[in-house]
This record gives C-alpha cells, sequence and structure tokens, in this order.
C-alpha cells in the first residue's frame, strides 16, 4: 500500500471517529468559541476572605471566528452584576447547563467575522465556588493566617470568571489582585510586583501571563508565604514552618528542567517556581504555568517522590504548550507527559528502571483498572465520549498510563532512539501553542516515518485510542520488577526476611510494587505477616505517602484490625482525591470499619476541598 493511500486511510478513518473535523465540537463548555474566542483577560479581583468570595472584574478581548449575535460563556454559580462594552449595557441571561454549570449568554449588536470587542464583566463568586478553597487561620499548616488557593481543573474556572472554560481555548492574562497586607499573592503568571493602597487596607499584587494558556491553567495562591531561592528562574514558596524542608525537598529542580530542554525544547514560561500547598490540596501536584502547585505529602525528607515534579516539568512542554482540544481526548496531555517524565527519569535513574515504571502502570495500574471498571467501559478508551458528564468523574490512571503506553509502544515499533527523539521535539515545536487532536497527531506520525507505515499499521494505533479494555502489552526490561515480584512472594510464601536494608534501600517506587504484588496474593497474606512486614520496616512511621497508602491499602485488603486507626489518621491531614478515595473505599466495605469512616468524613469534612468531598460523598451511598 502507498504511503499516500495508507495515511489517507488513517487520517479518514480519526476524522470519521472524532467526527467531521480533527477538532471535534468539546462538550464540556457551552460556550460558541467556535463563532467567538478569548484573546485575552484584565482580571481585578478582590480576595474577601470575610465572606469567603471574589469580588471581580473581568475585561475579555473577544475576537469573532464567525458571524454571531450573541457572545456564550460558562459559568458556574456566579452572581453577574453588569455586562458593558464602552459604557454601553449589554442585555445578559443566565441558562442553566446541568452538571456543567450555566451558560451565560450576553446579546449583541451583529457581530461580523473578524470583530474585536472588549466586554466587562462585574460580578462576584459563590460562597462555594468549586474552584476554590478559603481556608480559616486554624486550618493551615502554621495555624496563623487565613488562606486561599485555586483548583481550576478541568472545568471550574468558569466559578471564578465568566470564559470559555474549554482547552481549545487559550488566553493571555493580566491580573490586579486586592489582599490583607499582611499576605502575599502568586499566580500562573509572571509577577510585576506590589504596592499597598490609598484606599482601603489593600495589598495590590500585579501578574502578567503573556502566553496564552487555557482556563484550567488560571491559578491563584494567598496566605502568608515564604520564598526560598533554587536558581536564577526557580523558588520554593510555603508556609513559614515548611520552607526549609520545601528547599531540601525540590533543590535539584534545575538540573532536572534542563534534563527536559535537552529532550523537548527550550522552556519558554520564565519562570519555575514550586508552592507547597496546605494539605486540603486534592492533587499531588498541578501544572499550573510559571507556579506549579504540590501536596505537602510529596515533602519526605530523602527526595523520594521527586518524580512527581517531574510530571509537572514535563507539562511545561506537553499539556501547557502543547494543548488538547478537549477533555475526551484528555490522554493527549496526560500520556504524553508521562511518557516525556519516564524520558527523563530515564536520563536520572537509567533505562532499567525507565523500563521498570512503565512495565509497573501497566501490570499494577492499567490491568486493574480496566477490570475494576470493566473491559467495555467507555472510560478504559483513550479517546472517550463524555457527553455532559462533569470530566472529573471520568478520571482514571488510564490516560495517564494507557496513554504513556501507546506512545512507548510507538517508540518501540520505530525502533530507532535517534530518529524517536528527533519525532518528539519536532512534534512539540510542530504544535507549539496549539491545540492538538488524536487524529493530528496520527496524521503527523505517518508523515515523519513513511518507511514504518506497514509496522505502524500492524500495531493497530486505533485498537488503543477508540476501543475499551486492556490495549497489547508493551515489550519490557522485567529485570526490576521481577526482584520486586520475588522478594514479595518471600512475604508471602517464604520465610519471613530480617534483613531491613533490603527493602529500605530500595526506591519509593519499587517499595510501592512489592506491596502491590503482595496484595495480588493477599488471600495468602496472614494478619502475622502483615504485623511483621509493619514492624521490620517501621511502616507506620513512614514519610513516604506513597509507600504510606500502600501500606495502609495493603492492610485494609487483609482485614488488618490494627490498620483502622492509622487509615483515619491518615486521611484526616490527606487532602489527595486519589488517596482519600482508595482508603475510604476500603473502609467503608468492611463492616468493623464503616462507620467509624462515615463519622470520621463528616468531622473532617469542613477542611476538605470540594471536589474531594463529592468523591467521597459518592462513595458512601
Amino acid at each position: 500500500m502507498t504511503f499516500q493511500r495508507s495515511l489517507f486511510i488513517v487520517i479518514i478513518h480519526f476524522a470519521f471517529v472524532n467526527g467531521n473535523s480533527d477538532h471535534p465540537i468539546d462538550p464540556s463548555t457551552g460556550s460558541n468559541y467556535r463563532d467567538v474566542t478569548v484573546e485575552h483577560l484584565d482580571l481585578r479581583w478582590k480576595i474577601d476572605f470575610e465572606r469567603t468570595k471574589i469580588i471581580g472584574e473581568v475585561d475579555l478581548h473577544l475576537k469573532v471566528l464567525n458571524d454571531a449575535k450573541f457572545v456564550m460563556l460558562d459559568v458556574r454559580d456566579l452572581s453577574i452584576r453588569s455586562v458593558t462594552s464602552q459604557n454601553v449595557s449589554f442585555h445578559f441571561q443566565t441558562i442553566d447547563n446541568g452538571n456543567l454549570g450555566q451558560k451565560l449568554k450576553i446579546y449583541s449588536y451583529r457581530l461580523i467575522t473578524g470583530d474585536k470587542l472588549k466586554l466587562t464583566i462585574k460580578y462576584e463568586t459563590s460562597k462555594n465556588a468549586r474552584a476554590l478553597q478559603f481556608l480559616t487561620a486554624e486550618q493551615t499548616e502554621d495555624g496563623k493566617n487565613p488562606y486561599l488557593f485555586s483548583q481550576c481543573g478541568p472545568i471550574n474556572a468558569r466559578s471564578i470568571v465568566p470564559c470559555m472554560d474549554t482547552p481549545s481555548v487559550a488566553s493571555t492574562y493580566t491580573a490586579q489582585v486586592y489582599v490583607p497586607p499582611q499576605l502575599t499573592c502568586l499566580m500562573s503568571a509572571i509577577s510585576l510586583g506590589s504596592h499597598y493602597s490609598d484606599v482601603g487596607n489593600y495589598r495590590i499584587y500585579s501578574f502578567e501571563q503573556n502566553i496564552a494558556i487555557p482556563s484550567y491553567l488560571l491559578a491563584i495562591v494567598v496566605g502568608k508565604l515564604e520564598q526560598r531561592h533554587i536558581s536564577y528562574r526557580s523558588s520554593v514558596w510555603s508556609e513559614p514552618s515548611q520552607v526549609s524542608a520545601a528547599q531540601y525537598e525540590f533543590d535539584e529542580i534545575e538540573n532536572i528542567l534542563q534534563m527536559a530542554e535537552d529532550i523537548a525544547g527550550p522552556y519558554i514560561w520564565g519562570r519555575y517556581d514550586i508552592i507547597v500547598l496546605p494539605s486540603s490540596f486534592p492533587f499531588s501536584a498541578m501544572e499550573n504555568p510559571c507556579l506549579t502547585f504540590v501536596s505537602p505529602t510529596l515533602i519526605t525528607g530523602n527526595r523520594s517522590l521527586v518524580s512527581t515534579i517531574v510530571h509537572e516539568i514535563a507539562h511545561s512542554w506537553t499539556g501547557n504548550l502543547v494543548r488538547i482540544v478537549s477533555w475526551e481526548q484528555f490522554w493527549m496531555k496526560e500520556g504524553f507527559t508521562n511518557y516525556l517524565q519516564q524520558k527523563i527519569n530515564g536520563r536520572l535513574y537509567g533505562e532499567k528502571m525507565r523500563q521498570f515504571a512503565f512495565q509497573q502502570a501497566y501490570e499494577n495500574r492499567i490491568v486493574s483498572i480496566v477490570n475494576g471498571m470493566g473491559k467495555q467501559n467507555e472510560f478504559t478508551k483513550l479517546n472517550i465520549r463524555l457527553g455532559k458528564t462533569d470530566p472529573v468523574d471520568a478520571f482514571s490512571p488510564i490516560p495517564y498510563d494507557k496513554g504513556a503506553a501507546l506512545i512507548l509502544t510507538i517508540e518501540q515499533t520505530i525502533n530507532d532512539d535517534k530518529r524517536f527523539d528527533k519525532f518528539l521535539k519536532n512534534y512539540i515545536k510542530r504544535f507549539s501553542y496549539k491545540s492538538v487532536s488524536s487524529s493530528e497527531f496520527i496524521m503527523f506520525l505517518y508523515q515523519q516515518f513513511p518507511d514504518k507505515i506497514e509496522d505502524l499499521n500492524k500495531m493497530n494505533i486505533d485498537l488503543w485510542i477508540n476501543q475499551a479494555g486492556l490495549p497489547p502489552k508493551p515489550h519490557f526490561d522485567t529485570t526490576v520488577l521481577d526482584e520486586c515480584k520475588r522478594f514479595a512472594r518471600i512475604w508471602v510464601f517464604g520465610r519471613i526476611p530480617t534483613d531491613e536494608e533490603y527493602f529500605m534501600n530500595m526506591t519509593s517506587a519499587q517499595k510501592v510494587a512489592v506491596i502491590d504484588e503482595i496484595l495480588i496474593h493477599k488471600r495468602y497474606f496472614s494478619h502475622w505477616r502483615m504485623a511483621e512486614f509493619t514492624k521490620l520496616y517501621n511502616l507506620s512511621n513512614t514519610s513516604d505517602s506513597s509507600v504510606r497508602l500502600g501500606w495502609i491499602r495493603l492492610g485494609l485488603s487483609v482485614r488488618y484490625y490494627p490498620i483502622i486507626e492509622p487509615s483515619l489518621e491518615f486521611i484526616s491531614h490527606v487532602g489527595i482525591l486519589w488517596y482519600n478515595s482508595s482508603i475510604y473505599r476500603g473502609l467503608f466495605n468492611w463492616n468493623l470499619a464503616r462507620n467509624r469512616a462515615i463519622s470520621n468524613f463528616y468531622k473532617t469534612m469542613r477542611k476538605m476541598n470540594p471536589m474531594t468531598i463529592k468523591l467521597v460523598n459518592k462513595l458512601i451511598r
């Protein structure tokens, strides 16, 4: 088959699967982003800690792409005071949009293709805005000042600003933020400094983001913060009590940034700062431009979880620079980033450890998730159909790990490291500052490797992207994981080891792999062995949150009664979605623990992020 005909078939197939366009319509937005787009935002925010609201005003700089009679924006529970343009008031209407919030319809004179328009919207957020978590002083790590942080992904930006809340729309922005004078404000942008206001008791911070970003990457933090410099372009920030530990933990960031640049191209965002948030933050980390958000669970004292930061650094290229078209193709962001993360880790720790990471992801996450969700489940595909489902309800390790396994399989199919490294860099260069779809990626892949058409056809990329269930298994160097499995089986079936050092000298990921393998054989793992396992490695006192989670999951799975108390203690102080859902699920499914777990949830709920509360509430039912 000729290259042209083979490529034509690929393009036609993916266009059919994805709709009639390379960029299928994003179902998670109610905006008319194909007719009008937001090019720039000027934000003016006053942070009201007493009312737990943002009093906001935004100038939306719009460009008309196709003739239109109105502008439609995404909102969620915003109180809209006025919409004006050049001092002329516009009529507007709020329309319910189900799980996706509401639509703000702004009626206008006829908008002609090519027109530019600036709308000024005055509004305030609701007391329970989904993107925001206001903390009282008592709920922070230091207990002295109130705190605010945001989480706008996947579709929560609409709860803090009227916007076109889709990854297909990217905008630059400026911001002026009024905060209490004793507090510091940071955003996903470059700081232009601050000054004290002439009227009212405020400190005004100014920011500028000159690289267009999608709305889910808009981010803000306000709190009593301290800064420590790491390099000329990186700092860590946190509450004062944690800043020294944070500086030590992330002191290698500049080295990782340079490795990433060698693989993916220049870092274009100017700053790479890290902010350690309070424990209620619902994710391990979030890749907000210029300012990565991280959970305090990453501070272990031995840098064992720095690989999580490698993932967020990789997002500076895949996800932030090369964007996705919608949350239905979430894998294009996370799968590429997981692959790039392991590419960097391969430079840091060697090829065997890279292979171990991919194999562990396939065997211990992809397989278990697919089996748990069901092999025909829509959300085990890479390209999924969301409809009106909130994208957060579809989140799982599948787009991360199955997506990365696909890129690894393509790498193995090409079977030429130098050429594939060049392809990766060319892909990033080709689609920088753009939203890219699966079909565009496949077309580019075929164009770059015309001599590998037959091999690529044989691997059946459609099976990976558009079909549910388990994908074909890539080839792995199994050396590291085999050793983890061997050691785990000794604990399950053999004489209990007495050498503490062997396990303790493993990496965090290897320890988790050992625990995962024991979980597979849990029916043979006695309570006595669980007690000895805990005691020998002092697991009840480990500072490594990944290992602690694995230990708790194991204890809950074998119904080891002494695990209940540390389980409740852990989830009372850690707000990560995956940690909470995993542990609470185990507790709710155990009759001896269920009532205590429900009581613990309601008691600690006021300290939890709204996203975590929503997820755990579903598990109770």
